[in-house]
């Protein structure tokens, strides 16, 4: 049985919500969460909020015990990106190039323990 759960339009950096995404794949969920709250990374949070919800998924919607779940996957992919009309970085040589703040989207699957 699996269970997923998705955090859309986080503005954040793919990049950096990876690097933490990476940390607690294929853990226990218990472990995971206990990992998150000792990673010194701004993504922890949210990916933390995302991870729970998907436990109250698993719990509520299929009667499983939270303590038998772990984490199939965590699916970081790039969200729409906001260019500002006249917000310009200097670069090198009198050029400039736009300001580009990303976004992801953010998909936590749960399934139960293997066996």
């Amino acid at each position: 049985m699996e269970t997923k759960a998705t955090y859309k339009y986080l503005r954040m950096s793919p990049r950096k919500v990876r690097l933490v995404a990476k940390e607690i794949k294929k853990n226990n969920v218990e472990d995971a969460i206990t990992k998150l709250k000792f990673i010194r990374k701004t993504a922890a949070k949210p990916i933390t909020k995302v991870l729970k919800s998907a436990i109250a998924n698993a719990t509520k919607n299929f009667g499983v015990d939270s303590n038998n779940l772990y984490i199939k996957d965590i699916i970081v992919s790039q969200g729409p990106i906001l260019k500002y009309a006249k917000r310009f970085m200097p670069r090198a040589m009198g050029r400039a190039s736009a300001i580009h703040k990303r976004s992801s989207h953010v998909t936590v699957i749960l399934t139960d323990k293997k066996d």
